[in-house]
């Protein structure tokens, strides 16, 4: 073979190389975004002071701070989302005065009520959430909802969902998957295809056979 010859191997191990990289990024950008997923949450929930989220699917309980944040006006987490029969229990830290937890009205399908604001620390408000309850409900603590004491709940799988940016609140916008994916594998592509003129620009060479 002689030096001005292209060696078939190296172009299979550069298109190939390429190939595999593209598809690893394709499958990375995919989870990624699979992970990233939050309900659809009303902007009065979202909007609750802290405005913490966690998912809680795979947990049989939660509990919930009420009189949570440096002024104790704050359910923390603010937002969460868990399965249906998953026992919920709202704890009061004894900060930021009375409080209770209430659905606002028309907030969603769960009929939230610890009924007359409690101030005593440890006191506590337990709810099993059923199929009854599935969807996004917005709640708060009816002494302090103007100043954000308010809060989100859903239940179930079957909830509107937004894609976010990665630990952000609802509001995050996120590259839908398809499209990022897309980018990546077309900008990867598109170098190893110059690399590839390039080389055979420099050198001017053919693929053998003798080299398969």
């Amino acid at each position: 073979m002689s030096t001005d010859d292209v060696s078939r191997r190296t172009f299979i191990r550069t298109a190939g190389g390429a190939a595999a990289a593209a598809g690893a990024a394709t499958a990375t950008s995919g989870t990624a975004a699979a992970q990233e997923v939050e309900p659809d949450w009303p902007s009065g929930a979202s909007s609750g002071n802290v405005g913490s989220y966690q998912d809680a699917r795979g947990q049989d309980s939660v509990t919930i701070s009420v009189g949570a944040g440096d002024q104790g006006l704050a359910f923390d987490p603010t937002l969460v989302w868990v399965d249906t029969g998953t026992t919920i229990t709202w704890e009061w830290t004894g900060s930021g005065g009375a409080h209770n937890v209430q659905t606002v009205e028309g907030g969603g399908p769960a009929s939230l009520d610890s009924g007359d604001p409690v101030g005593e620390e440890g006191y506590t408000y337990e709810y099993e959430v059923t199929e009854e309850d599935a969807g996004i409900t917005h709640y708060h603590c009816v002494p302090h909802t103007a100043v954000g004491m308010h809060a989100g709940l859903a239940v179930g799988g079957d909830v509107a969902t937004v894609e976010t940016g990665g630990g952000g609140g609802s509001n995050a916008v996120f590259v839908p998957q398809g499209a990022r994916a897309l980018g990546i594998a077309t900008f990867i592509a598109m170098v190893s295809t110059l690399g590839l003129a390039f080389v055979f620009m420099k050198y001017g060479g053919t693929i053998t056979a003798e080299d398969a």
